[in-house]
């Protein structure tokens, strides 16, 4: 038995069979309700493998996972794993042009389709060569084109709930693809050993790793359960299927919604005796905060141990907001992605006043980009990670050379994140580089101005970026979504509530007030569209 996903995974079932794995709950819409077993998921799981396999889909061909959250999308990730059949998530928000760049890119044999996408799918298809076989999850809207797609229930029921797979390997890949805030979408490469460990937590990712595969089951058949994980962003997003996991690694129970709906995740949480809860910054934690002032206000949150937040900041703010309805909830602003897997977590003095502050792992650190030496302390590099790494990038050899590399034997990723680290090993992140503004040669990270403009009595979510200026090359803009029933402020006013917490070149010279800030599903920031509306758009007053 090596470090292989699936047959972590195996070995969990056979030691707790009968436990409760994956709560579905479909809110809003049918109310529908599914809870699988672990024996019954694992069961589900090998249908759609021997399906798969007998349907002509080779070991170390892709498929792609175009879906919403369900029992489909985490039933079919365990049938790729067993199959050695590579998995694929796909931002289920792309439109024609960036499917077929996706499918292409990823070299899909195979697709696995909520029947809602079939217009998108059928568009993009005509381009993809490689992409053979399809699957339909749910009933084929009226008037959607015609596609040569299997039912996904009858697949299930066809294929044979034992497991009878060829021997599996820790070099097996898991690919995930990741948008980011710019550019295309590139596909992150892991062996699934190294994403075990850097994207899972060894099997524990608050204490001390497994030291063998075997004893991921030991240490499930010792412990008890009580611990229910509810990842709330798409599964489609790299750590919201890697939370499931940490919960199936555990023997725990999972809950997944269909979509995010805050109502409805208070009272799943409510419900389910949910202990961990996994999301994206504010723009998923303040809508809860809203429903816990309003109408699920005495929500029984008593169960409710944790609050983990990646891929976008809870603000001090909006924390403290959280904080004062659920004093004994712990909060933990992680640091990761999709490149690295988890880097760790905020210190509980990180804010606007000093910054995005980070305890990091033993792996993690600040280097030079050009030399890839440690920085001293004090000076700005970027976060960098060493040992279980990504291979590269699928199908993009450069981009791949620009971020990984070898040093003193051991493999490394270079992060887009711009940082400095102190005398005690405290990492600062300053913003994404890619983001960074230039204004009059300072240097001006967006996720610092946002953090300050959210706490502002008025604004509700704030995006930043920059757009050109003939005198400083570019201005600091903000783009601003208020508080409902808020008046709009002037620019003068949010320029004066800015400048007691940040230097005077960082102060927005431009603000857009707009009736909804653009983000992924995640709740990720979508610069782009940030930097176009604050380009066309001026103060209002």
């Amino acid at each position: 038995m090596e470090y292989n996903l699936a047959d972590l995974f195996e070995s969990v079932v056979d030691v707790v069979p009968d436990r409760e794995a994956l709560v579905y709950l479909d809110h809003p819409g049918t109310g529908e309700e599914r809870r699988l077993t672990y024996a019954e998921l694992d069961a589900a799981a090998n249908r759609i493998a021997h399906h798969l396999l007998d349907a002509g889909i080779r070991a170390g061909e892709h498929l792609g996972l175009h879906l919403y959250n369900g029992v489909e999308y985490l039933q079919t990730v365990l049938a790729c794993l067993k199959a050695r059949i590579v998995p694929v998530n796909v931002n289920y928000r792309y439109v024609e042009q960036e499917l077929v760049h996706l499918y292409r890119d990823a070299d899909m044999a195979a697709l696995v389709f909520d029947a809602e996408f079939t217009e998108r799918v059928a568009a993009a298809l005509p381009r993809t060569e490689k992409l053979r076989y399809l699957l339909r999850v749910g009933t084929l809207p009226e008037g959607a084109p015609h596609l040569d797609a299997v039912d996904f229930t009858r697949a299930e029921a066809a294929g044979s709930p034992r497991r009878g797979f060829a021997p599996r390997s820790g070099d097996d890949l898991f690919i995930i693809y990741t948008g980011g805030t710019t550019g295309m979408p590139k596909g992150v490469m892991w062996r699934q050993e190294d994403l075990f460990f850097a994207g899972l937590g060894g099997g524990a990712p608050t204490g001390e790793p497994v030291t063998s595969p075997q004893e991921l089951a030991e240490r499930v058949a010792a412990g008890g359960d009580g611990i229910t994980f509810f990842p709330t962003p798409p599964l489609m997003h790299g750590t919201s299927t890697l939370t499931a996991f940490i919960g199936f690694n555990f023997g725990q129970r999972v809950v997944v919604h269909r979509k995010f709906v805050p109502l409805e995740v208070l009272r799943t949480i409510e419900r389910e005796k949910v202990t961990s809860v996994s999301l994206v910054g504010d723009a998923m934690l303040r809508p809860l905060i809203d429903a816990l002032n309003g109408p699920l206000k005495g929500c029984d949150l008593s169960k409710l141990f944790s609050v983990s937040s990646s891929g976008a900041i809870m603000s001090e703010t909006v924390r403290a907001q959280f904080a004062a309805l659920a004093p004994n909830v712990l909060l933990l602003n992680n640091f990761g992605s999709s490149e690295s897997g988890f880097n760790g977590t905020a210190t509980d003095d990180s804010g606007p006043d000093r910054g995005f502050r980070l305890r990091v792992n033993a792996r993690t650190t600040v280097v030079d980009p050009a030399t890839h030496e440690p920085v001293k302390p004090g000076e700005p590099g970027r976060v960098a990670q060493r040992g279980h790494v990504p291979l590269g990038y699928y199908n993009d050899p450069a981009k791949s050379a620009e971020t990984f590399f070898r040093r003193d034997g051991e493999r490394w990723v270079l992060l887009g994140d711009m940082a400095t680290v102190d005398e005690d090993g405290i990492v600062t992140v300053l913003g994404r580089g890619s983001q960074c503004i230039n204004t009059g040669g300072e240097k001006v990270y967006p996720e610092e101005v946002e953090q300050a403009l959210k706490s502002h009595p008025d604004v509700y979510d704030a995006l930043v970026a920059g757009v050109p200026d003939g005198r400083w090359g570019y201005q600091v803009a903000a783009v601003v979504q208020l508080r409902g029933g808020a008046e709009a402020p002037t620019l003068e006013g949010i320029q004066s509530h800015c400048r007691t917490r940040l230097a005077g070149y960082k102060i927005p010279r431009r603000l857009v007030i707009t009736d909804e800030i653009q983000r992924s599903p995640s709740g990720k920031a979508d610069y782009r569209w940030a930097r176009t509306v604050a380009a066309e758009r001026r103060d209002p007053a």
